[in-house]
């Protein structure tokens, strides 16, 4: 049985990408309702059909996505681990309930990166937090606040959102209504 067959090779790229993320958009498990793929590229989502509510969470440069490739060799088997290493200054209690039930949910999550690229992590399976500190620092230079870490496990890479002259106007034309209430510590 033959495997899958490349299409294509790849050229070094220009010098004009950055790394580091701008938000992360939060959407409750199941929400995403029948997902259309791009018709000549089904890495890329079109609309999701459940019109899902979404909750941003603007970040920092301490915040990162990763995506690793995990596979067996002797089993025959790949997929993705994702991971989103969220970093959140400023402990309040309002936050403390957000992250509490972020915690014991299991939420699909948009991840915006600094090049515009938004990406959907947690698509099938969503994201679970695996990790987290509510750190009040020693000094006073430390850092008072949270950190979260949030895993999933797909079959493929996240699927990027159609692009549109804005992440907010692809996050808009994907049927994605971007709740204007915020935290504001």
């Amino acid at each position: 049985m033959a495997c899958d067959i490349l299409t294509t090779g790849r050229a070094v790229a220009c010098q004009k990408s950055v790394g580091g993320l701008v938000a992360a958009y939060f959407i409750d498990y199941g929400d995403l309702g029948a997902i259309t793929y791009d018709v000549t590229d089904t890495d890329v989502i079109d609309t999701f059909g459940g019109s899902p509510d979404a909750y941003k969470y603007d970040l920092r440069e301490q915040s990162s996505f990763e995506q690793s490739f995990v596979g067996s060799v002797d089993n025959g088997t790949i997929y993705m681990e994702q991971t989103l290493n969220l970093s959140f200054t400023k402990l309040d209690k309002e936050s403390n309930k957000e992250l509490k039930l972020m915690a014991y949910g299991r939420p699909h999550v948009i991840v915006e990166d600094q090049n515009g690229n938004l990406f959907v992590m947690g698509l099938v399976n969503g994201a679970e937090v695996t990790a987290g500190t509510i750190v009040t620092g020693a000094a006073m230079g430390d850092m008072s606040g949270y950190t979260l870490t949030l895993s999933a496990k797909e079959k493929v890479p996240a699927n990027f959102i159609a692009s549109a002259a804005t992440p907010s106007a692809a996050l808009t034309a994907a049927g994605v209504a971007v709740s204007a209430t915020q935290i504001n510590p």
